[in-house]
């Protein structure tokens, strides 16, 4: 073999061998790089779970904050309402309060008018005073005579007898026997009922001295004088 060609094999295979050692060192590199890569998908990795580990944590805190708000609201609303409640009881204890005072009241005036329109004993002695005198004495006459002549003993002038007169013309025709069909009236003076002039005499039923002083009484004591009686007489058609 010639020194030249020898000299082309030995280049030829040393190029190999240099290509082979280029071969084999680029095939290692990946595998020396591989430490810093791993460290970094666990770095990533790591990351990435404590995110997903932080996410459920915060939205319990958000929630449990909405909870304790939502349970301070309902307490406020029950307080208001529990208030409202109370006011609303308040209002109706004193309204009651009010009306049982004002019935109280109203007892006590009505007590006191019935009190004040109550004659005291000497008042009603002092009304019988002149019956008695009226009941020792009896004029004589008509009945219109005897009412006339009556009316002195009741402590009235005869200018009353202008009341009279018409009071019991309109009443009886100042007919001792004159009678109420519809109502009973009778005498006089129409006592309803007629029994009650049993307290001026027995013989109610046919004295008009007796119908008279009895009617005198009755007017003495309910309108003061006869014109007080007529008066009424006049507004109600009664008295």
């Amino acid at each position: 073999m010639s020194t030249k060609r020898s000299r082309a094999i030995t280049l030829a295979t040393a190029g190999t061998l240099a290509l082979a050692t280029a071969i084999s060192l680029a095939a290692t590199l990946p595998a020396a790089s591989s430490p810093a890569a791993a460290s970094a998908d666990a770095a990533y990795t790591s990351t990435t779970s404590q995110q997903a580990t932080a996410r459920p944590s915060a939205n319990g805190v958000a929630q449990a904050v909405m909870f304790a708000r939502m349970r301070s609201i309902e307490a406020a609303r029950h307080q208001q309402e529990l208030a409202a409640q109370k006011a609303a009881k308040a209002a109706e204890a004193r309204a009651s309060a009010a009306k049982a005072a004002a019935a109280k009241v109203a007892a006590a005036k009505s007590s006191a008018r019935a009190v004040a329109a109550r004659p005291s004993a000497a008042q009603a002695a002092k009304k019988a005073q002149p019956a008695q005198q009226a009941a020792a004495i009896t004029p004589s006459g008509s009945p219109e005579q005897v009412a006339e002549r009556l009316l002195s003993q009741f402590g009235w002038s005869s200018s009353q007898f202008s009341c009279l007169q018409p009071l019991w013309e309109h009443e009886s025709g100042w007919s001792v026997t004159a009678e109420n069909p519809s109502s009973g009236a009778y005498g006089i003076p129409q006592a309803l009922p007629a029994a009650q002039m049993a307290s001026a005499g027995a013989d109610w039923q046919t004295n008009a001295a007796t119908q008279i002083r009895w009617g005198l009484t009755y007017i003495q004591g309910r309108y003061g004088s006869p014109c007080g009686a007529w008066g009424h007489e006049e507004a109600a058609n009664w008295y």
